[in-house]
C-alpha cells in the first residue's frame, strides 16, 4: 500500500505560516480521481479534514480554515503542500496527508502518512 511522508518544522511561532510538504513516493499525483488531503488531530480531540489538492489541482479546503490555507503542488516532486497562514496554539496537532478518492459524495481515504507532530508556541 502506498505509504505518504509528511515533512516540516515541528515548532511554528504564533502568527507565523505553518508549511508542510508530502512527498507521495512511487506515484502520481496526477493520477485520475485522487484527491490529496490534509487532516488533523488536536491533543484529546478527534481528527479534523482540512482541505484537499485534487489530482486536476482544484482546491477544496474546510469553511472553518479557508481564509488560512492553501495547499499548492509541485507534480515534478510528486509533492503537495499545506500552507496554514496566522497559526495559534489551537493548530497545535498531530497533522497528516492522505490519498482518497469520491464514492458518490462521500470521500474515502486509502493511504497515509505516518503523521507529524506540529506545535504552535512561542
Amino acid at each position: 500500500q502506498l505509504q505518504l511522508q509528511e515533512s516540516g518544522p515541528g515548532l511554528v511561532k504564533p502568527s507565523q505560516t505553518l508549511p508542510l510538504t508530502c512527498t507521495v513516493p512511487g506515484g502520481s499525483i496526477t493520477t485520475n480521481y485522487y484527491h490529496w488531503s490534509w487532516i488533523r488531530q488536536p491533543p484529546g480531540k478527534g481528527l479534523e479534514w482540512i482541505g484537499y489538492i485534487a489530482y486536476t489541482g482544484s482546491t477544496y479546503y474546510s469553511p472553518s480554515l479557508n481564509s488560512r490555507t492553501s495547499s499548492p503542488r509541485n507534480t515534478s516532486k510528486n509533492q503537495f503542500t499545506l500552507q496554514l497562514s496566522s497559526v495559534t496554539p489551537e493548530d497545535t496537532a498531530v497533522y497528516y496527508c492522505a490519498k482518497g478518492r469520491y464514492s458518490g459524495s462521500q470521500l474515502y481515504f486509502g493511504s497515509w502518512g505516518q503523521g507529524t507532530q506540529v506545535t504552535v508556541s512561542s
